[in-house]
């Protein structure tokens, strides 16, 4: 792509997020590609730095400052944390349900500071945290695409991939802590359910749509 098209492409896109609208048909994304493949781009990526972040801000249902949703994210997995400890002080079913409420409350906060630290170890600073929409009230962490464009593929790619190990991990790890608390039968295959509905939404959404999806996409890009 030449400079004179990506000049145009991103004065289209200025205006859609300026106008409350995304990027989508403004060729805004075929910028992006071309830019991971050619270094020589590198003078565009604060514009379209600048123009990711308004996209988020008119596309996500809720965002908050990165130091209030990193401290909430802590905090909430600490909370998590709390919950599976009361699991070694109860016996019977409360044991089971004070184990699983907390490995759910982990899975909810360990994914994006996953990503956040992951990120920030190979170079990548973050702006915000964000929920998209109802429908997917995973809280997301939203990367500066400044400092992302500037990292390597393969540490962007294992960025992307952090927060879907630590997903897929977790409950089966949580299943040791759950024997060694003594939790009824019923709470240890509560745990297995838990990690086989997230390997299966791996195989059946993030492929797709998600996590694994842009690893094999920041991967192709570490081929070139």
């Amino acid at each position: 792509m030449d400079a004179v098209t990506a000049t145009g492409i991103i004065g289209v896109a200025r205006r859609a997020v300026d106008e409350g609208r995304g990027v989508d048909g403004t060729g805004f994304w075929k910028l992006i590609d071309a830019m991971k493949r050619d270094p020589s781009m590198d003078r565009f990526v604060d514009d379209v730095a600048e123009i990711d972040q308004k996209a988020l801000q008119n596309w996500a249902l809720i965002t908050v400052p990165l130091a209030v949703g990193t401290s909430l994210m802590v905090l909430g997995s600490v909370v998590g944390l709390v919950l599976v400890g009361l699991a070694y002080e109860v016996e019977g079913a409360w044991a089971g349900i004070w184990l699983v409420l907390g490995t759910g409350v982990l899975l909810v906060t360990t994914h994006g500071l996953a990503h956040l630290l992951v990120g920030m170890a190979v170079g990548i600073k973050f702006t915000a945290w964000f929920i998209g929409k109802i429908t997917q009230p995973q809280p997301g962490v939203k990367t500066d695409y400044s400092s992302y464009l500037r990292t390597p593929p393969r540490s962007r790619a294992w960025m992307h991939a952090a927060g879907a190990i630590v997903t897929k991990l977790l409950p089966f790890l949580m299943i040791g802590a759950g024997l060694a608390a003594g939790v009824p039968v019923w709470a240890v295959w509560a745990l297995v359910a838990m990690g086989v509905v997230a390997l299966a939404t791996d195989v059946l959404w993030s492929t797709k749509a998600s996590d694994w999806k842009k690893f094999r996409r920041e991967m192709s890009f570490a081929h070139d």
